[in-house]
């Protein structure tokens, strides 16, 4: 597991010097097409998805950086954080 989470620290931080080379434009197109990429598979989601340690702690991590308005309406939740954090500690 902690090679896993050690793998996708190295992925995030190939991808934040990628994003960082991007002009202003793209990165807008990018998140608008994401958006409605994530709008299409939720409509047809009957059940939310399990994620896994590492996912969760990547989703965690990106969400502390994510202005209050936006993290209201996302996947990941502030009570879903909450509950993570309460089974994390229990464990």
């Amino acid at each position: 597991m902690a090679l896993r989470m050690l793998y996708l620290i190295f992925l995030r931080l190939l991808g934040l010097l990628v994003l960082l080379s991007r002009s202003g434009e793209a990165k807008e197109v990018e998140l608008l097409s994401l958006r409605h990429e994530n709008a299409v598979l939720r409509r047809q989601l009957a059940v939310r998805p399990r994620l896994t340690w590492p996912e969760r702690a990547v989703l965690a991590a990106l969400a502390r950086h994510m202005p209050a308005r936006l993290r209201r309406h996302r996947l990941i939740t502030p009570g879903t954080l909450l509950t993570w954090h309460r089974r994390l500690v229990r464990g």
